[in-house]
C-alpha cells in the first residue's frame, strides 16, 4: 500500500511539472520510487515537507525539496535511462530541472559514458590545458558540438559507402576504408547504434558498424546482438564471396576457388560464421585474390581472374 501510495505520488508530480511531458520521460519518474530498498512512508516521503503548507505555496515548497533531495548519482541514472532529446526536453519544463540537468556534472557523465575512448579523458594530468580547451564553454556545449561532428563524419562515410556499393556490392577494400574512417573519429557503442544500426540504413552500412563494434572496439557479441535486435535489424542478410589462388597439385596449379556464405548480421555478431568474419578482418591479401559484398547474391560478373590465372 506504502509503495502504491508512493507512486500515487509521483504521477502528480510529473503531472505537477508538465502535463506534455513525453510518456516515457514520465516512466522513468516513476522508477525511482520502485528503486527505493526501504518503503516510503510519510516520515519519509519529500511530500511531508509540504503539506501543512498553503496550498500556493505548496508547488514552491516542493520544487525546494526535490532540488535538495536528488544525489547526482540518481540525478545521472535518470539522465542515462533517457535519450538525450528528453534530456533536453526534461530540462525545458521547469527551472528546478533545467538546473539539474544544465548542470556541467551530469553532461560530463554523459559525454564519457558515449565516447569512453576519447583521447581527451585518458589524457596526462600534466596535459591539463589539452583536456581543459575543448570544454572551456562547458560540457553541455562539448557534448552538442562533440554530437555534430559524429554525426558530420558518419554521414561522410555512408555516402562513401553508397557510392562504392551502386551495383549492390561492395568490394572489401572499401568495406575497410570505411571502418578505418570510422576509428579515426573514436566513434563510441551509442553513436554506432544511432547512426549506423538504424533500420533505414542499408545493409552494407549495417555491416559496416556491427564489424566496427566487435574489431576496433572490442564489444562483446551479446551486446552487439542486443543492440541489432532493439534496432530490428538483425535478421538483415549479406552474401560475402571471396576468390582464392588455386592449389598446386604435383606441380599443376588447379583451377582458382571461389566461395560464397549466406549470413545474417547476427550470426556474425554471435561468431557463428568465423571463417566470414576472419575473410572480412583480412581483406584481399596472400591467397585470397578477392572479396566482394553483396546484398543480394552476386552475378556472374566478367571478372576474368580465373582464367587468366589459369593461363599463367
Amino acid at each position: 500500500m506504502t509503495r502504491v501510495r508512493s507512486i500515487t505520488k509521483a504521477i502528480s508530480f510529473a503531472h505537477f511539472l508538465n502535463e506534455n511531458l513525453p510518456f516515457r520521460t514520465c516512466r522513468v519518474l516513476l522508477w525511482l520510487p520502485s528503486r527505493v530498498t526501504t518503503p516510503l512512508d510519510n516520515s519519509h516521503s519529500i511530500y511531508s515537507q509540504f503539506s501543512n503548507f498553503p496550498p500556493q505555496k505548496k508547488a514552491m515548497k516542493q520544487s525546494e525539496c526535490v532540488q535538495t533531495s536528488i544525489p547526482d548519482d540518481i540525478a545521472f541514472k535518470i539522465a542515462s535511462l533517457l535519450q538525450v532529446s528528453d534530456v533536453c526536453a526534461l530540462g525545458s519544463c521547469c527551472r528546478l530541472w533545467r538546473e539539474l540537468w544544465g548542470s556541467d556534472s551530469i553532461w560530463e557523465s554523459l559525454a564519457k559514458e558515449r565516447w569512453p575512448s576519447l583521447t581527451i579523458f585518458h589524457a596526462s594530468s600534466s596535459s591539463s590545458t589539452v583536456i581543459n580547451a575543448p570544454i572551456s564553454k562547458g560540457w553541455k556545449d562539448f557534448y552538442i558540438k562533440r554530437h555534430k561532428e559524429v554525426a558530420g563524419n558518419v554521414n561522410a562515410v555512408a555516402k562513401f559507402v553508397e557510392l562504392c556499393s551502386q551495383t549492390e556490392s561492395l568490394e572489401v577494400g572499401d568495406h575497410l576504408k570505411a571502418i578505418e574512417d570510422l576509428s579515426t573519429t573514436q566513434l563510441g557503442f551509442k553513436d554506432v547504434q544511432m547512426f549506423l544500426f538504424k533500420p533505414k540504413c542499408n545493409v552494407l552500412l549495417n555491416l559496416v558498424g556491427l564489424h566496427y563494434c566487435i574489431h576496433w572496439l572490442g564489444v562483446p557479441g551479446e551486446y552487439v546482438i542486443e543492440a541489432l535486435q532493439s534496432c530490428k535489424i538483425s535478421e538483415r542478410q549479406v552474401c560475402v564471396k571471396w576468390w582464392k589462388l588455386g592449389r598446386w597439385f604435383y606441380g599443376f596449379r588447379m583451377r582458382d576457388e571461389s566461395h560464397s556464405r549466406w549470413v545474417s548480421l547476427a550470426d556474425l555478431a554471435m561468431a557463428k560464421e568465423p571463417e566470414v568474419l576472419v575473410v572480412l578482418q583480412r581483406g584481399a591479401i596472400h591467397e585470397v585474390l578477392r572479396v566482394q559484398i553483396s546484398v543480394a547474391n552476386p552475378t556472374c560478373t566478367p571478372w576474368s581472374c580465373q582464367s587468366t590465372q589459369t593461363q599463367n
